[in-house]
């Protein structure tokens, strides 16, 4: 028996551009009588009119896997997961659902706008199909992760876009789905609530449900997802390992790319950041054992390195499991900051790298007179691994402590009965 919780066959669909209503008489007469010059204007091709938003596609998705879709605007991405949710039925094609679904694809999809919160609350679960039972047993800890307590009893229609979006993710992830759909929509809350989000996403796969994400942001999808999507124009391109297809998005994205494990440019209008990457034993890589020497390396282009005269100062925050384990900043560790130059590497490394197995992200931050110019959350998302460390041909047990020091083991023989007697410490190293 298949696993796959999620069936999609050839499918497709279409959209008929410009006027499609036909809601009066004149209107219906108007469009039948210009139906023949339509015909003699229509290339064989087929009617220009037409637009497949998605066209034979296909995929299953197995009971608790995370599957990231990724393509630029238009590639068909929301469009899909409206039909998965059954807002849209398929022109062509036909999607199998084993499961209850939860879906958040529009900010205030489902909510009255004169209604309170703790109203909307209610309608909202109602739609996605949990019961009031449910619903009030749930109804504390949905507020408390949206943080809306103080606006609960206030009417939704003075809500922020963000307020909006909190709520709505909050009613959806709590509704404990077999599958959870959610689109880009989380772009809309700020910094902390979309690692909230993603914590909570991570928190229902773990939970064995399944969960399709889509996001234009490709360090959110590595770290959350283990298989991707990359849709094209409607169809899919490549189906496969999350930071696979990520690499080919991004490298489809910008030609000039080598599909190392890069982040987008990000620019100012004084300072652009290139690149960032993770470099062990001088070559990128996606993951670090332990041990190793991993260096954090970041490029970047000064137009003009006048405007910085007194120098920049350069940060990497090091998270690992959501929490933050380490910080390096270059004017600690230097005395001094670096001189701004057009084009510049900077590079940080840790020796021995003392982190166990687990999935990884870094935060760059580059300062002008301590003035924020490019902060970057999660511009790089690796694995650092378990390994020998010690060369003793044995891997330390996985889920022991977060990191790994270095350290010695030495023994005295202290038993009177000892061939040997009681031995002195060796002398240190």
């Amino acid at each position: 028996m298949s696993d796959a919780i999620i069936q999609v066959e050839g499918l497709g669909k279409k959209y008929r551009l410009g006027l499609v209503r036909h809601d009066t008489l004149r209107d219906r007469l108007a469009h039948a009588l210009g139906a023949p010059l339509r015909w003699g204007r229509q290339p064989p091709g087929g009617d220009p009119a037409d637009f497949w938003a998605l066209r034979d596609v296909s995929f299953e998705v197995r009971r608790g896997e995370v599957l990231g879709i990724i393509g630029r605007n238009g590639a068909g991405k929301s469009t899909l997961l409206k039909v998965l949710s059954r807002i849209t039925e398929p022109t062509t094609g036909r999607v199998t659902l084993h499961g209850r679904v939860a879906s958040l694809l529009e900010v205030g999809t489902g909510f009255h706008p004169e209604l309170s919160g703790r109203e909307n609350v209610f309608l909202n679960g109602a739609i996605l199909g949990m019961s009031r039972g449910e619903i009030r047993r749930k109804f504390d800890d949905i507020v408390a992760f949206a943080e809306v307590e103080k606006f609960l009893d206030t009417p939704v229609k003075h809500y922020s876009s963000g307020m909006y979006v909190r709520l709505a993710f909050a009613v959806a992830a709590h509704l404990e789905p077999e599958i959870l759909i959610v689109d880009e929509v989380l772009a809309v809350g700020d910094l902390e609530f979309q690692r909230k989000c993603l914590g909570k996403m991570a928190e229902v796969a773990g939970g064995g449900r399944t969960v399709l994400f889509v996001s234009h942001n490709m360090p959110a999808i590595q770290r959350l997802c283990g298989r991707g999507l990359y849709l094209r124009q409607g169809s899919i391109v490549v189906d496969g390992r999350a930071r696979e297809v990520v690499d080919r998005y991004l490298v489809d994205s910008d030609p000039t790319r080598s599909g190392s494990p890069w982040v987008f440019a990000r620019r100012t209008p004084d300072l652009t950041i290139e690149a960032v990457e993770l470099l062990v034993n001088g070559v990128p890589q996606s993951t670090v054992p332990t041990g190793a020497t991993a260096t954090l390396q970041l490029r970047y282009h000064c137009p003009d390195a006048r405007r910085f005269p007194d120098g920049l100062e350069c940060g990497f925050m090091i998270y690992g499991n959501g929490q933050k384990l380490a910080n390096f900043w270059s004017n600690a560790g230097l005395g001094r900051t670096l001189p701004a130059v057009g084009r510049g590497t900077i590079r940080c490394a840790v020796p021995e790298w003392p982190f166990r197995a687990m999935p990884m992200s870094v935060q760059v931050h580059l300062n002008y007179r301590r003035e924020t110019l490019v902060d970057l959350p999660e511009a790089l998302i690796f694995d650092s691994v378990d390994s020998d460390r010690f060369g003793t041909g044995i891997i330390p047990d996985a889920g022991e402590g977060i990191v790994l020091l270095p350290h010695q083991w030495e023994q005295r023989i202290e038993a009177p009965g000892s061939p040997e007697g009681p031995q002195p410490w060796p002398a240190p190293q």
